[in-house]
């Protein structure tokens, strides 16, 4: 009986011994955290929007492609190689976006197409930090964010000459069309 729980616990150990070191562990813990946090930096953008894709989407689609890239590249796959890895993110991440949009009504009005974008953005941040590249992938957050919030504000004030609905204008919206009609 010995024999096999050795046998048991021999096979668990090999197992999980794909953290060679605490070096190794680091590595892992530090790129995958810097997936998630900066993923929920989009997400956050996204979900004070309201937008469908939100916060725990653009956090697992961020973990996700690291996660993808990360452990090809610990087991040691040559980069050549992993570049299959990353056209199948790519494309695979172009289906969830394609769910992300919508064509509205008889005037053929497309919705969702910046959300879409943004989760392909969260992804690749994904990918970055998976990889090592934690420098790009905090600096591509920040561009991600300065275009969502920033060019949206001055989008809506310059090109659409409408000024940016605060927290005020959303909650007159819903006491105008009562509790239970769905408001934008």
């Amino acid at each position: 009986m010995m024999d096999i729980t050795d046998s048991i616990w021999t096979t668990i150990v090999q197992e999980f011994s794909d953290i060679p070191d605490a070096s190794e562990a680091t590595r892992m813990v530090l790129r995958l955290t810097m997936a998630v946090l900066l993923g929920a930096a989009i997400g956050f953008e996204r979900e004070l929007r309201g937008k469908a894709a939100g916060l725990r989407t653009h956090m697992l689609v961020s973990l996700g492609a690291a996660i993808f890239v990360f452990v090809p590249l610990q087991s040691g796959m040559p980069l050549a190689d992993a570049s299959r890895v990353l056209q199948g993110v790519i494309a695979g991440i172009g289906f969830l976006g394609a769910g992300a949009i919508i064509k509205l009504g008889e005037d053929e009005q497309v919705k969702g197409l910046t959300t879409a974008a943004s989760i392909w953005v969260a992804a690749a941040i994904g990918i970055a930090a998976g990889m090592g590249k934690e420098t790009t992938a905090v600096i591509s957050t920040l561009a991600a964010l300065f275009i969502l919030a920033i060019v949206h504000r001055l989008e809506n004030r310059v090109i659409h000459d409408r000024p940016e609905p605060g927290p005020e204008d959303s909650r007159a919206a819903k006491r105008k069309a009562g509790p239970d009609t769905p408001t934008k």
